[in-house]
């Protein structure tokens, strides 16, 4: 029996030492749990305990360990941009806020503190920084959307006020993202799991554009008809207010449009 549970790999002492052999062998490197995934959990948790207890190698954070080396100067650190190298299994990262602008050319700033969004409810703050900012729960369906996507939902969820552009230079240029084949209709796919002012900010840009009535009336009835939205910057789509936009004040002028909704 005992020889079978060796042969399986179930046998926690056999685990521990195959741990053991592949931590060895790999160096100075940073490891994780999910690295040793096709061997029982338990048993790899425990031999990574028994070795960090040992002092053979350090524990970073959940789930995260670093086997230092000895150098002339001591045991060796462990390297910050391999660590944020890292990718995040299993959870999606989006760029947010001044990160998407850049990403889409909206803006040439690169912020003081990074913003990521991801559908979980958290992400390892060894490997994202603890500086950055993260917003949680986005709609499971953004982990089938490009980068690029996934920056312009986060641009309509900001109203667009990260762009250092104009107003009309703003609505341009996103204009022309939407131009791109298949885009509005990859974005109207999961627009219901999107909060109601990038339905409406989105049923602007696609009125804009031309999309099929039938199209946006899809769009349209799912947005309470006594609510108002701020569209930010975004007020200046030439169809904002029949998509519920708030009036938007600015130095000179109030932004509003007359053109009134088509009839079906």
């Amino acid at each position: 029996m005992r020889a079978n549970a060796k042969k399986t790999g179930s046998d926690p002492a056999a685990t521990a030492e195959t741990v053991r052999r592949r931590i060895e062998a790999g160096g100075e490197r940073v490891w994780r749990l999910s690295d040793f995934e096709v061997m029982p959990f338990m048993a790899v948790a425990q031999a990574l305990s028994r070795l960090t207890r040992s002092g053979e190698i350090q524990r970073l954070g959940k789930g995260l360990y670093y086997r230092p080396l000895p150098t002339a100067f001591g045991s060796s650190k462990p390297n910050t941009a391999q660590i944020r190298g890292l990718s995040v299994r299993r959870k999606g990262v989006f760029p947010s806020g001044v990160a998407a602008a850049n990403l889409l050319g909206f803006t040439t700033q690169n912020p003081g503190r990074v913003e990521v969004a991801t559908d979980g409810s958290s992400l390892p703050r060894l490997i994202v920084g603890k500086e950055t900012v993260i917003h949680t729960w986005r709609p499971e369906f953004w982990c089938d959307l490009s980068q690029m996507d996934a920056a312009l939902l986060d641009f309509l969820r900001k109203r667009g006020e990260s762009s250092e552009l104009s107003a009309k230079e703003t609505k341009e240029k996103l204009l022309e993202y939407f131009r791109e084949q298949g885009r509005f209709e990859r974005l109207l796919k999961i627009a219901l799991s999107e909060p109601p002012r990038v339905r409406a900010i989105l049923g602007a840009i696609g009125q804009e554009l031309g999309q099929p009535q039938t199209r946006l009336l899809g769009l349209k009835k799912d947005l309470n008809s006594l609510s108002r939205f701020d569209f930010g910057v975004l007020a200046v789509l030439r169809h904002a207010k029949e998509w519920q936009a708030k009036e938007r004040k600015t130095d000179a002028t109030t932004i509003s449009t007359r053109t009134a909704w088509p009839q079906p």
